[in-house]
């Protein structure tokens, strides 16, 4: 199955991709769209935009010879506190889930996201790489960070939003 994670932040959102059958998965760009303008419309169309340029349009279910599902899923992080209880970040972004759920067509899973962000860093952090390269490149390294820990297992247990 091949997935599109997404880590959604209030001025940008990062996306990566990969495949549960090898388990490799790369960031992929940013959205430099704030999840504020328009009521998070304009997000929403760029990243509907961009689940159909990575994993193709969304079979509706009975179409004559698709597949009952979709070609893809989306993995979404989830801003749990350190104490792994939901906050009002939190409730944001699994309203905004839902939202991505039903413009996409797609069955979306929450990851809990605690410490994507500083796995990012880690990962730059002797890159050589200019503070404006990695923050270009930071939301993507953490939608690639939540989506190995989705593949990993870690988010085998958590509920999927429904795609209407």
């Amino acid at each position: 199955m091949r997935y599109l994670a997404i880590d959604l932040g209030e001025k940008r959102t990062g996306l990566a991709a990969g495949d549960s059958e090898t388990r490799i998965v790369s960031p992929l760009t940013v959205l430099d769209v704030s999840m504020s303008v328009a009521n998070g419309q304009l997000l929403l169309e760029s990243i509907a935009r961009e689940v159909e340029a990575h994993l193709g349009p969304a079979r509706a279910a009975g179409t004559a010879g698709a597949r009952l599902d979709s070609p893809g899923e989306l993995v979404i992080g989830l801003p749990l506190n350190m104490d792994g209880t939901e906050g009002p970040q939190a409730k944001r972004i699994r309203a905004f889930a839902e939202r991505v759920a039903h413009r996409t067509g797609r069955l979306v899973h929450l990851q809990d996201e605690r410490l994507s962000s500083a796995d990012a860093d880690w990962s730059m952090a002797r890159s050589g790489m200019t503070h404006q390269q990695k923050k270009e490149k930071r939301d993507a390294l953490a939608a690639a960070a939540i989506l190995r820990e989705f593949l990993g297992g870690a988010g085998e247990d958590n509920a999927a939003l429904p795609n209407d």
